[in-house]
């Protein structure tokens, strides 16, 4: 199928959570998709907040004790299940590491600052989308300190006084708020959400595979008006 010269990009709403590991596999497979319809899909990736654990206090929580209370499972499967996250990432050219990933930390400056990168742009926004997973799986940070996260944001490209002052103003809360509120109201209650066209819902961390069908599926179905 060859791109339509005048068409709108395709639209791709990518729900969910910094500290959600399969969102970090489910936006690698997303992008190896989008790379495989390169020149016959054009697409506009855009990130919609999500918060796994809203109520998480700012200290944080030791990550295998909240895994084992929130899903009543032993602390020695919560660790297999790293590791079989942490080979699939692998597969994937991500990499996580359970080690340095000891808490849990609560998410909602950082959906703030990625509102605001896309703000800025797209490309920006997915910058700093892949530098928050990384920040946070592979490197074990801390990404509910403002500190870090502007850090973060300047090694996306972002100008790190401008998101400073976003995180100490409190600047786009109203806004993730009234998004996180949206996303329950679609009905979404696990990320990744992966919304095509507004209208095609894909969920989980699925195969590059799958989401390849699914682009060239909602690109075929789309409504020509």
């Amino acid at each position: 199928m060859s791109a339509q010269p005048n068409a709108a990009p395709l639209r791709i709403d990518f729900i969910s959570d910094v500290s959600c590991p399969w969102c970090a596999i489910g936006l690698q497979s997303l992008q190896r998709a989008i790379d495989k319809v390169d020149g016959e899909i054009e697409v506009a990736l855009r990130f919609q907040p999500f918060e796994l654990n809203p109520q998480m206090p700012p200290e944080g929580e030791d990550a295998i004790v909240h895994l084992t209370g929130k899903y009543g499972i032993s602390a020695e499967q919560a660790v297999s299940n790293g590791e079989s996250i942490r080979q699939r990432g692998a597969q994937l050219g991500f990499e996580f590491d359970m080690g340095r990933r000891r808490k849990i930390y609560n998410t909602f400056d950082a959906h703030r600052l990625l509102y605001w990168a896309g703000q800025q742009n797209p490309a920006s926004q997915l910058a700093l989308k892949r530098a928050l997973l990384r920040a946070y799986f592979t490197e074990g940070r801390d990404v509910s300190s403002h500190e870090v996260l502007a850090e973060v944001a300047e090694q996306a490209g972002l100008d790190g006084a401008q998101a400073r002052e976003v995180l100490t103003s409190g600047r786009y809360g109203k806004e993730v708020r009234g998004l996180e509120e949206t996303q329950t109201a679609k009905g979404i209650r696990a990320v990744p959400s992966v919304i095509l066209d507004g209208r095609l819902l894909v969920q989980g961390g699925q195969a590059p595979e799958v989401f390849e069908k699914a682009l060239r599926h909602a690109a075929a179905t789309r409504n020509p008006a």
